[in-house]
């Protein structure tokens, strides 16, 4: 006659389940030291990286992207706030604490700039601007002034990407958004609609579009290409001209050159 499970067979397995708990729980212990430890590693590798090539790092704007980057990928954020100032330290960003304050002040006066010039454009073009326009109109800005000449004058369009993106946490309005392949700044906050986007790259492209061109490329009716285009001259993202058969629509920009 074959034997019941008793509460011994109960019991074995309750404690086989606790055993294999306690090992996952050891496993995931020791796999988080030692990420930790790599963590430590690698920023303490990033801080010598640092103070090496600080002064590359200061006036080469691809050096200084690289090493931005660098920065990121091990989770990094070179324009956050530190927590050090309320445990007694200097606080500050990561730029201020690795380099001293210089490039950490250059990135937020090249944020500065960047208000100032889609401020000054956006009677103009709307309140969305190329990133390589603001770029031209600060190095311009800056031959002019007084500090023309210093190394760390130089800007690359990296640099005004993470000069607009340190403004996001402001709540300030400015954001980067892609029209086709790119970059730009909007610094009204209004999305862009699919329709809206689709008809800036076609004028990134062509140079201006007409509701006929929409037409045929985008197999559109002629209520919504001319809907769209009424509703991107209104916010002056497009301006026409209307000496041509048809009237023609172009990116504010480009009616200047």
């Amino acid at each position: 006659m074959r034997r019941g499970v008793g509460l011994g067979a109960f019991d074995r397995r309750a404690q086989t389940s606790q055993q294999y708990l306690t090992h996952g729980a050891s496993v995931r212990s020791t796999h988080l030291s030692s990420l930790r430890t790599q963590l430590e590693v690698f920023q303490s590798l990033l801080q010598q990286f640092s103070a090496t090539h600080g002064d590359d790092i200061r006036s080469n704007p691809s050096f200084r992207a690289e090493f931005a980057r660098m920065c990121n990928a091990i989770g990094v954020d070179p324009l956050a706030s530190s927590n050090s100032r309320n445990k007694g330290g200097g606080g500050g960003s990561f730029w201020a604490q690795m380099l001293g304050s210089s490039v950490n002040d250059f990135y937020f006066e090249l944020a500065v700039r960047v208000v100032e010039v889609c401020r000054a454009t956006r009677a103009l073009d709307g309140g969305l601007i190329g990133v390589g326009e603001c770029r031209e109109r600060i190095v311009a800005a800056r031959l002019k002034g007084a500090g023309a000449g210093r190394a760390e004058g130089e800007i690359s369009d990296d640099d005004i990407l993470r000069a607009v993106r340190s403004l996001e946490p402001l709540g300030s309005g400015f954001k980067i958004v892609n029209v086709g392949e790119q970059a730009m700044i909007r610094s009204v906050p209004k999305e862009l609609n699919t329709d809206q986007s689709k008809v800036l790259e076609a004028i990134q492209v062509l140079g201006y579009v007409t509701v006929s061109m929409l037409q045929v490329n985008l197999g559109w009716e002629v209520a919504r290409a001319q809907t769209v285009l009424d509703d991107l001259l209104s916010d002056s993202l497009v301006w026409i001209d209307m000496q041509a058969d048809e009237n023609e629509y172009w990116a504010p920009m480009r009616m200047q050159e």
